[in-house]
């Protein structure tokens, strides 16, 4: 009976189907993925990785606490300080050379953020380019609700696989241009900060004994120089004359040891050299985003049926409910 109700529900949904699979702009995706050096937790890297399988967690345990053990890294890409570092670098699409815009700038002109905020912020007065220190009280309110927006909408940090040490990055926007340059962008931030800080301690005790190494070394060359220029004075001392010779032992003492703590210097700087370069993490790029980015949209027949199939649901709701009305609630 109420077969032409329901086909006009049918009918409007494929009608409303199509119109969304031709009017919504499709996503695309820039994918970045990196394999991320991690410590095999001594003796109990077997037990930990048979332990994951059965779902147990020897993580808080046996893990190295470093900053980017584990799952710390992922949160690092989603903080504020590298969203905000990602967004305040120029913008280059790569496809029209370079460009003043910056990619924060890219994200409010694509987003039409100026007319969805007018009444609260007056975009023309932002300069987004001055130093992130000298941002106004506004400037720093619009960075954070973009922020918030790219963690909620736009990027998604991963591991494809838990017991890998793969990790995956996804910024997915409407704008292809936009997701491959905050891409590219962010992980170059995290990946600079990272190789900064995990080897921040070892390059400063390369540099301190570096410059103890060069201070004794001068010491060295001025004993040398102040023993030939003694040399040079006296060239034939009188070896009956032993208070002759005091001054040039004098010289040679100091010179023998000043060579000794020298060479000391020298064997810890050598070490310590080691030590920072074994203390390099590893982080590998395994795959970058390249154009064509992979993009996903709503295909016309995909729009078609889901759009007819849930219409058509929706009618059989309503037909059900109406009959319920009519035969027992309406008098």
């Amino acid at each position: 009976k109420k077969w032409k109700v329901l086909a006009i529900f049918l009918v409007a949904g494929a009608i409303l189907g199509a119109m969304v699979s031709i009017f919504k702009k499709p996503v695309y995706h820039a994918d970045t993925t990196f394999v991320l050096e991690q410590s095999e937790m001594g003796g109990l890297g077997n037990i930990s990785g048979i332990a994951s399988m059965l779902g147990v967690n020897f993580g808080s345990i046996a893990s190295d606490n470093s900053l980017f053990s584990g799952d710390n890294i992922m949160e690092l890409y989603k903080s504020e300080s590298m969203l905000t570092r990602a967004l305040l670098t120029p913008f280059d699409s790569g496809l029209n050379g370079q460009s003043k815009e910056l990619i924060i700038e890219r994200y409010i002109s694509f987003n039409k953020l100026e007319e969805k905020w007018k009444d609260d912020v007056d975009f023309s007065t932002l300069d987004f380019s001055l130093p992130w220190s000298d941002f106004t009280i506004e400037q720093d309110s619009v960075m954070k609700e973009v922020v918030k927006e790219i963690r909620k909408n736009n990027l998604y940090v991963e591991k494809p696989d838990r017991k890998l040490n793969i990790i995956k990055v996804t910024v997915a926007s409407k704008d292809q241009a936009f997701s491959k340059r905050l891409n590219e962008n962010l992980v170059a931030t995290v990946n600079e900060f990272y190789l900064k800080t995990k080897t921040k301690k070892t390059a400063e005790n390369v540099r301190v004994l570096q410059n103890q190494s060069d201070s004794v070394r001068e010491v060295v060359d001025n004993k040398i120089m102040a023993l030939a220029r003694f040399q040079d004075n006296v060239p034939n001392p009188n070896p009956l004359l032993k208070q002759g010779t005091v001054e040039s032992r004098s010289i040679q003492v100091d010179l023998q040891a000043s060579a000794a703590v020298y060479e000391e210097v020298v064997k810890n700087l050598e070490i310590a050299k080691i030590n920072h370069r074994n203390n390099t993490p590893l982080l590998q790029i395994i795959d970058r985003p390249r154009y064509p980015l992979e993009r996903s949209e709503i295909k016309l027949k995909v729009g078609i049926v889901l759009g007819a199939f849930i219409c058509f649901l929706m009618g059989l709701i309503w037909v059900y409910i109406s009959t319920l009305y009519v035969k027992h609630l309406k008098p």
